[in-house]
C-alpha cells in the first residue's frame, strides 16, 4: 500500500466514531412538535424511515415527530396503509417470511401456530397499529419494542419500533382508520 492510501484509510477510518457519534448526537426519539409541510392532513401518519421518524400530523403544517426503529434493507414497507387494527399487549408470532429468514431464531414457532402472549417480554411492546391495505392485513405493525436501543436504526423484520411509552401516546391519538403513509 502506498504512504498516500495509508494515510486517507486511516484518516477515514479515524473519523468514522466522530461521523457516527455526531450523528447520533442530533437524532432525538424524544417526541416533540415540528413543522410539516401543508399537504398531508391532519390526523395523517407519516414514516420516514432514512431520518427514523414517524410524524402525526396535528394540524396544518404541523405535527407531533417521534423517533422509531425500521426494517432492515429488503424487509420495510413502503407505500400507504391505514390501520384497521389496535391491540393492548398484542400476542406475538413471526410471520412465516421470518421463521424461513432465521430458523435458527424462531425454531420454537415450527410446526405448530404458537403465539407469544402480550406482556413486557413481548417484542410487540405495549401497543400494536396494524397495517392494512384495501381491507387485508399487511403483517407489518407500527408497534413497541423491547430492545430501545434499536431506535434510530434500521433492524427490524419490517415493522415500525417505538419507545414504549411513545407508542402508548400515539395509541391513544390515532382512531382505526387512520391513513398511514411511509416513503
Amino acid at each position: 500500500m502506498r504512504r498516500r492510501s495509508f494515510l486517507t484509510s486511516t484518516v477515514a477510518a479515524a473519523a468514522l466514531p466522530l461521523m457516527a457519534q455526531a450523528r447520533t448526537a442530533a437524532y432525538s426519539a424524544a417526541p416533540q412538535m415540528v413543522p410539516m409541510k401543508a399537504q398531508y392532513a391532519p390526523g395523517q401518519l407519516l414514516i420516514l424511515p432514512r431520518s427514523h421518524y414517524l410524524y402525526f400530523v396535528t394540524a396544518p403544517g404541523q405535527a407531533m415527530r417521534y423517533g422509531v426503529g425500521v426494517g432492515k434493507a429488503g424487509l420495510e414497507f413502503t407505500g400507504t396503509a391505514t390501520i384497521d387494527v389496535k391491540k393492548e399487549w398484542p400476542t406475538w408470532r413471526p410471520t412465516n417470511e421470518m421463521i424461513e429468514r432465521e430458523p435458527q431464531t424462531y425454531k420454537r414457532f415450527i410446526g405448530n401456530t404458537d403465539a407469544q402472549p402480550g406482556g413486557p417480554g413481548n417484542p410487540l411492546g405495549a401497543r400494536a397499529l396494524y397495517l392494512f391495505q384495501n381491507g387485508r392485513d399487511t403483517f407489518f405493525r407500527i408497534h413497541g419494542t423491547t430492545q430501545p436501543n434499536s431506535i434510530g436504526r434500521s433492524v427490524s423484520n419490517g415493522c415500525i419500533r417505538m419507545l414504549n411509552e411513545h407508542v402508548i401516546d400515539l395509541y391513544q391519538r390515532v382512531p382505526i382508520g387512520t391513513k398511514v403513509t411511509v416513503l
